[in-house]
């Protein structure tokens, strides 16, 4: 099991927040920092200063860490044509020496659209699109140099494009995809997907939709071994029960409902959460992390949770 720690900056943070929560996990031994890829805040928090485009802050990361992988949990298929981001993960990919990671999706927050002058089709399209974008991405990057790329859908056309430039993973940077569909989300991972990730879901529907993605990859003769499968749940970890009621309430939440619905309490309440997601069959754990300056969090769970895994 490993342990990655994952960011909501559009919640409020800088790209100096950012370093200092990515430079923090890259020293205490976690997998990769990702973000979320979002320009609009949600719920009652003010934001401020203002959204960080993910991209952007992965390209700073990609210089000023040294071994911590990265990526981003989800980048929205509505925020960017997909030749111009398979160009942009692949220049980050080189300028991190080979640690960058591609969560994408359909998108799914209406309200950013509109502030920031984007469309947001209705759910078919979006996948539409995803698909179209998740084709292409791949398409342009295992095209050999020196070999041009077309493609032909519905939403996107690429006609000769040189696909370029190359990232440094071969045959590609990790593919990311997840959710809770039934039938597109499924088939699309088998297709695609390098990983498959779960956002806040129970025990119970992470076996269940494990399962249909499974059925997927067997559908089409892919084994379902080639996945890394995972989850992405809230963190509340405190060493006694004071430390993890503060905790809590510096994210607005009760410590009930965060064992309830995330991974809160001590330690060993953490590590006994993991191995139910692990009995599963999760490899791979996000701990979202929506107190940025709270770098203790971290070591905490470095140090006594970790270890245990």
């Amino acid at each position: 099991m490993e342990l990655r720690i994952f960011t909501e900056p559009q919640q409020g943070a800088t790209y100096d927040d950012l370093l200092a929560v990515a430079r923090r996990a890259e020293e205490t031994g976690f997998g990769a920092f990702f973000r979320s890829d979002h320009y609009l805040k949600m719920g009652s928090v003010s934001g401020d200063p203002g959204p960080t485009d993910a991209w952007t802050t992965l390209a700073g990361l990609a210089r000023d860490t040294r071994s911590i992988r990265l990526g981003t949990l989800m980048t929205a298929a509505t925020f960017r044509f997909p030749g111009p981001l398979a160009i942009t993960v692949a220049q980050v990919d080189q300028m991190s020496g080979g640690r960058v990671e591609l969560g994408i999706g359909t998108g799914w927050y209406d309200a950013e659209h509109s502030a920031y002058g984007m469309p947001f089709p209705a759910l078919g399209e979006r996948f539409d699109r995803l698909e179209e974008q998740l084709a292409i991405i791949t398409g342009m990057w295992r095209t050999p140099a020196g070999q041009t790329f077309d493609y032909t859908g519905r939403h996107y056309q690429v006609s000769d494009s040189p696909a370029l430039p190359k990232p440094v993973q071969q045959p590609h940077p990790p593919i990311l995809l997840g959710g809770k569909g039934a039938k597109r989300t499924p088939r699309l991972a088998a297709r695609y997907a390098d990983e498959f990730n779960l956002p806040f879901v129970s025990i119970a529907d992470t076996e269940a939709q494990f399962e249909r993605v499974r059925a997927a990859c067997q559908g089409i003769d892919r084994d379902p071994t080639e996945l890394v499968w995972s989850n992405a749940l809230v963190l509340c970890c405190g060493k006694d029960e004071a430390e993890v009621a503060r905790r809590a309430a510096a994210i607005g939440r009760e410590p009930d409902e965060l064992r309830e619905n995330g991974l809160a309490g001590t330690p060993a309440e953490v590590v006994d959460k993991i191995g139910q997601y692990a009995a599963v069959g999760s490899q791979r754990i996000y701990l979202q992390v929506l107190d940025l300056g709270d770098l203790d969090h971290l070591d905490l769970v470095a140090a006594e949770v970790m270890p245990q895994l």
